[in-house]
């Protein structure tokens, strides 16, 4: 159906990949220590990933827990690494100490990628002036898709903001799929996909045992169905 909505859900490792493409996944986010809130996987694990799940697989370019680039050079040496492992989707983003976007790093990887598409992620609930982030990243090559839950705190109280954005998918800056995502439930989805929304990002909620269980493909079966109807 063309109107599916697409389900992205975060996977760990090949276990957690199998169940959320069993459950529904159209796609997963690869990352490792969620307890740093999501970093980028090792090479191995992209590969043993890649190897279970024929869907697409966003990988996360993050060295450390926060908003910071950190060391530029080791990062565009994953970016080159996870690109000759066969990877070709990835998610990243950074801000400065004012938190706008930090422009040199992300033009630094989005080089490496060289025209891969990718997600600017959940950065964007922390920076000083969303629109402008937006405005300034708009002609990036390969930007897809924002991440984001509307504010920092999550979907509850970013909601006004998704729904305001939603509204403008059409103009220069807002052309990107918005993937919402950060403290999203199931209660929130029939409002989302009222205002066109078409894209949803779950972690935890895959995941009823906690972080520490993998996910659970009748959860991301759940998800699946609940947006299909």
């Amino acid at each position: 159906m063309s109107n599916r909505a697409v389900l992205e859900v975060i996977a760990l490792d090949a276990e957690d990949a199998v169940a959320a493409r069993a459950g529904g996944a159209d796609r997963l986010e690869l990352v490792t220590d969620m307890a740093a809130d999501g970093l980028t996987p090792s090479r191995e694990t992209f590969a043993a990933i890649r190897a279970a799940v024929d869907i697409p697989l966003r990988v996360m370019l993050r060295m450390a827990d926060g908003f910071d680039a950190g060391d530029l050079d080791v990062l565009a040496g994953q970016a080159r690494a996870m690109r000759a492992e066969g990877a070709d989707e990835f998610v990243l983003g950074f801000l400065d100490g004012d938190a706008h976007p930090d422009l040199a790093a992300v033009e630094r990887l989005v080089a490496e990628l060289d025209g891969c598409r990718w997600t600017f992620h959940r950065a964007i609930d922390r920076a000083a002036d969303r629109e402008a982030l937006r405005r300034r990243l708009a002609d990036l090559p390969g930007l897809d898709t924002y991440l984001t839950a509307g504010s920092a705190a999550g979907v509850d109280d970013g909601i006004p903001t998704l729904l305001a954005e939603a509204a403008r998918s059409r103009e220069p800056g807002y052309e990107a799929q918005m993937l919402v995502g950060g403290g999203l439930h199931l209660h929130h989805l029939p409002r989302l996909r009222e205002a066109g929304i078409d894209a949803f990002h779950i972690g935890g909620a895959a995941r009823p045992a906690g972080w520490s269980a993998p996910v659970d493909a009748a959860a991301v079966r759940e998800w699946r169905e609940a947006l299909d109807a």
